[in-house]
């Protein structure tokens, strides 16, 4: 590899998410309505779908495609039934940018709430299948305070399972 040439392309971080979707082009419409996405590139397959196309949130970068119906090829998570993951995305405010979110379209599955870490976070679920938790980091936190929380958090949440099954 030449000494010019970074092994991270620039503006790309280690990382890159790539989703799978079924309506990948609606994707990025939505993305860029509630999230504010920016749409970088797009390659259109020789059926029409989406092949590869990235979009830019705050600083990160994100792959998308359609699904393709070949073998070795990611599902999309209507297909999967759910998802595999979560993209999690730190905002400015968290509570104006969860309220774009489900006023474009996103259902809301826990509304934005100062949380034992540290963040105020809400998560939604795009009508694509994908989850998304936003969040806005509020308080800086020892390990020691998070590790406190956590236990109360996780017994809480042990009441309320107990709760709804008696």
């Amino acid at each position: 590899m030449p000494a010019s040439v970074k092994p991270v392309p620039e503006h790309f971080h280690t990382v890159t998410p790539t989703l799978t979707l079924k309506g990948a082009a609606q994707a990025i419409e939505f993305y860029k309505k509630a999230l504010g996405a920016q749409e970088l590139m797009r390659m259109a397959s020789p059926d029409g779908k989406i092949g590869h196309a990235e979009i830019k949130i705050g600083d990160s970068i994100i792959f998308i495609s359609d699904e393709m119906q070949m073998p070795g090829c990611p599902q999309s998570p209507q297909t999967l039934g759910g998802v595999t993951g979560t993209l999690y995305l730190y905002v400015e405010d968290v509570d104006k940018a969860f309220q774009r979110a489900v006023d474009a379209g996103g259902k809301q599955t826990s509304p934005p709430t100062d949380m034992f870490w540290g963040d105020r976070h809400g998560a939604f679920v795009d009508p694509f299948g994908q989850m998304w938790s936003l969040s806005t980091h509020v308080r800086d936190l020892s390990p020691q305070e998070i590790e406190e929380g956590s236990r109360k958090f996780m017994a809480q949440m042990a009441q309320q399972a107990q709760k709804k099954s008696a």
